[in-house]
């Protein structure tokens, strides 16, 4: 019998990468969309629901049809998300809170929808897209950063709660991946910032490394693995930066991963 996967953000970036791979594993994939219209011919192997993944009431419709169409659901896959540029000062309140209701909201809903099912059936994978970010934050990405530190936690926590229920939680933490992730960026106006020059220096270091990034796809075989190991592990770093990050978090004094990471973007 074919796996069935729910997963968010399947419409494009590393959520299509991952989309594409499983349906070609022999995953049956269903993908949320708000428009499943809009992507349901360019992605046409997958089954669209649609879904608001930061509204509850339409994340609990769309799970509850996803179940009416399968036996049971073998995993969730969380890939929603989206970035918020600029200070942490001068980032309003309805950005932020935009943000965390994407990021952190729109992974806890699913999350919470689809559990009752997996604890009764005694298995399934939850694999949760972070990011690197959420071990060494960005400058001038500190909301996006701090979604993904959220992530973490929520990660370790439901690996405990859930531990003997045989639902597997696994952190999938990707670097710099070339995606439409800085098309979807809400930069705000860098050139109205007070931090000036050094905005404007971290946004172009941004900019420029993305297109020089390894593709989604390097990321689609880490959550491929997550999903079919016996045994998963906690978290997979994925492509660049992945060693150095998380050995210089356990080994580096905080002063010095701050001084380092103020270097790598010019602040």
């Amino acid at each position: 019998m074919r796996q069935s996967v729910l997963m968010t953000g399947a419409s494009s970036g590393i959520g299509a990468a991952t989309a594409t791979l499983l349906t070609q594993r022999g995953f049956r994939v269903f993908g949320t969309s708000r428009e499943p219209e809009r992507v349901r011919e360019r992605l046409a192997a997958v089954d669209w629901v649609k879904m608001d993944v930061s509204d509850e009431a339409s994340v609990r419709v769309g799970v509850q049809n996803v179940l009416s169409a399968v036996p049971h659901l073998d995993a969730l896959v969380c890939c929603a998300g989206y970035g918020v540029f600029g200070s942490i000062e001068e980032t309003s309140p309805e950005r932020a809170r935009a943000q965390f209701d994407v990021n952190v909201f729109g992974t806890v809903l699913p999350v919470c929808a689809v559990l009752p099912h997996m604890r009764e059936r005694g298995s399934g994978r939850v694999v949760i897209v972070g990011s690197l970010s959420g071990r060494a934050a960005i400058p001038f990405q500190g909301h996006y950063s701090a979604t993904k530190a959220a992530l973490d936690t929520l990660v370790f926590a439901l690996r405990n709660e859930l531990h003997p229920y045989g639902v597997r939680v696994t952190l999938i933490e990707p670097g710099d991946i070339r995606t439409e992730f800085n098309d979807r960026t809400d930069w705000g106006d860098p050139a109205r910032s007070a931090y000036g020059e050094r905005i404007r220096r971290c946004e172009q270091i941004i900019k420029e490394s993305l297109p020089h990034a390894p593709g989604p796809e390097l990321v689609a075989r880490a959550i491929l693995r997550a999903l079919t190991a016996r045994r998963p592990r906690v978290r997979y770093a994925v492509g660049p930066a992945s060693f150095l990050v998380p050995l210089g978090r356990r080994l580096l004094p905080d002063r010095l991963v701050l001084a380092l990471v103020r270097r790598h973007f010019r602040v």
